[in-house]
């Protein structure tokens, strides 16, 4: 485990492009061998015949005969038998945590029918401890057969006193029943909040049962705290799954939508719960919460702050550079809009989603003075804003305040996130390079919903989705990301596939120009997401001196039908030359 000197130490290692010394002169821990090593150094595919590990980093890549010479009588030999190593796969955009709460929950995604659903629930009662709310995440209103959201009075009929909450697979909508917002105060008289909507029925008062968006997230900060070991099982339960998927860096983006996020972190930390590293964005309204949390455990863990607690405070750069068993707080999560169906557009949506009407554009989430604030007291940080964006007008309010910010304070290192940036226009491509943001494309949404996105959008806003070539071809970073839960499944190698694929649930391939080639699907994962996060000198690509982060895949994702890179499996999972995840072996 690292704690807090030794993790700077890491993290600001001086990377060389051969075997220092010292280095050589002991014996590796493991080499590795007879397969393809890819190093996912530069444009084009590099391969090594070896890689060898010491002490938790990469000590040796090159020919075998360089690893040979590291040989001790107790290094370990890994003969990859044909399979493939690789960095370790890299999380861009994910909710770690909020996915652990949910692996508690009722299942609801492919639900077809509103009977179905309420039967799903109704099933899942049983395994709810006394205390906890009954909470089902995954359907989708679009795919429903009634092609609505079930109301107030369905819900109940699964429990008229217990709180019920069923959230769709978007994370931007749901439905919750009677006692459930009678427990969070929400009522008739309940004004809705700036960015997001109580449903009310035909009266115009009562409350239907639907929220959206802020609405939503005003009713789930309520959830029950989960502690004492329900809280080990959401950390360990869900950095288990991201291992599986070959992921050596999780993310939590957006710690903060539950009231419990920042114990359930602390307590994480406090048990060394974790086996991968944990990336954290703090939610906008829980930034200081979470901030304070930070210096209270930096001075614990760091035996010689050395004036560690005003810099903390003051949120300077040495905050994200610090992982404190495995965990580290890197940046600030702002939402700008919602879903699919209320992602905020400049130009209407080509077919309305269900319950709207007239020139619908979705929502604005935040105001700009609140956005411009924001970049005031961070651009000059080291504390990333991560934006969430779906729609072009949204992408126009961050543009605006990061070109704000720069204007003041001049250029940074800052790396602004924008998450999903689905809907872009070619206009605003030269001003996201200008200030150095970067995108990181949601590609599962294309196999997932991309019909449905089709309708909702159009055909040319849907053909420019998630622009990832055009991005390559300008010499733009972006990464690829799953957003899990929101993605059922948080697959790496499926955003990959469906980044090189681009292909429907119907069969169509929406956008052919912006596919990409495997190679740089994978870059997508691994070197530049790297870069994304600042952890370019230590993760990302194979090289002498940084963390021994790998992955072993079954196959070679470069030398396979592109159409079958989701299905490779992955067969280990290595964090710091320690095996995390073996296929058949260690548990997902």
């Amino acid at each position: 485990m690292r704690l807090g000197t030794s993790a700077l130490a890491a993290i600001g290692l001086a990377i060389t492009a051969s075997v220092p010394v010292a280095i050589a002169a002991q014996p590796a821990d493991t080499i590795y061998f007879g397969g393809d090593i890819l190093t996912m150094k530069g444009k084009t595919p590099d391969y090594a015949s070896a890689l060898a590990v010491r002490g938790g980093k990469i000590a040796y890549v090159g020919p075998r005969s360089g690893a040979m010479k590291l040989k001790g009588s107790a290094t370990q030999m890994v003969d990859l038998a044909g399979k493939t190593l690789l960095p370790g796969f890299i999380d861009t955009h994910g909710h770690m945590i909020v996915f652990g709460k949910n692996m508690m929950d009722a299942d609801l995604f492919n639900t077809p029918d509103i009977p179905d659903l309420l039967a799903r629930m109704k099933a899942h009662v049983s395994k709810v401890p006394d205390g906890q709310w009954i909470v089902g995440m995954g359907y989708s209103a679009r795919a429903l057969k009634e092609n609505r959201t079930p109301t107030i009075e369905e819900l109940d009929t699964i429990s008229p006193d217990r709180p019920v909450m069923i959230v769709d697979s978007s994370g931007h909508l749901a439905s919750g029943n009677s006692a459930l917002f009678k427990l969070t105060g929400v009522s008739a008289e309940t004004k809705d909040p700036e960015g997001g909507v109580f449903a009310r029925k035909a009266d115009g008062k009562s409350l239907a049962g639907p929220m959206e968006e802020t609405a939503l997230n005003a009713v789930r900060i309520k959830r029950p705290a989960f502690t004492g070991e329900l809280a080990d099982r959401v950390a360990a339960g869900a950095a288990g799954v991201w291992a599986r998927h070959g992921q050596t860096t999780a993310q939590e983006c957006g710690l903060g939508l539950g009231a419990d996020d920042i114990d359930i972190v602390r307590n994480a930390i406090d048990k060394k719960v974790l086996p991968i590293d944990l990336y954290i964005c703090a939610k906008d309204t829980a930034t200081d919460d979470t901030v304070n949390a930070a210096y209270s455990i930096a001075t614990e863990y760091n035996a010689k702050p050395d004036g560690t607690s005003k810099k903390l405070l003051a949120l300077r750069p040495d905050l994200d550079k610090r992982y404190i068993n495995r965990v580290r707080l890197g940046g600030i999560k702002y939402w700008l809009d919602g879903s699919p169906d209320t992602c905020w557009m400049t130009e209407p949506f080509t077919v309305n989603p269900p319950g709207k009407t007239g020139a619908f554009k979705g929502y604005q989430q935040i105001p700009n003075e609140a956005l411009d604030a924001t970049f005031d007291k961070y651009w000059t940080t080291n504390m990333q804003i991560n934006m969430h964006m779906l729609g072009d007008a949204a992408a126009d309010q961050a543009l605006q305040a990061i070109e704000k910010a720069k204007k003041k304070y001049g250029m940074r290192d800052h790396r602004p996130v924008l998450i999903h940036a689905a809907v872009l226009r070619p206009d605003q491509l030269a001003r996201i390079k200008a200030v150095g943001a970067i995108p990181s494309f949601l590609t599962t949404t294309l196999p997932k919903g991309g019909d449905s996105i089709a309708v909702l959008w159009g055909p040319k806003r849907t053909a420019f989705a998630n622009p990832a070539n055009t991005f390559e071809k300008r010499g733009m970073p972006f990464t690829f990301s799953h957003d899990a839960p929101i993605t059922p499944i948080p697959s790496v190698l499926a955003l990959v596939d469906a980044g090189v694929n681009r292909v429907s649930a119907s069969g169509k391939v929406l956008g052919p120009d912006e596919r990409v080639t495997p190679y740089v699907g994978l870059r997508a994962v691994t070197a530049m997401a790297a870069y994304q996060i600042k952890e370019e000198k230590t993760k990302g690509t194979l090289e002498t001196g940084k963390l021994a982060d790998l992955v072993v895949l079954e196959k070679n994702p470069l030398k396979v039908d592109p159409a079958s890179i989701k299905n490779i499996q992955v067969v280990e999972t290595i964090k710091e030359g320690t095996t995390v995840y073996k296929l058949g072996v260690t548990k997902p």
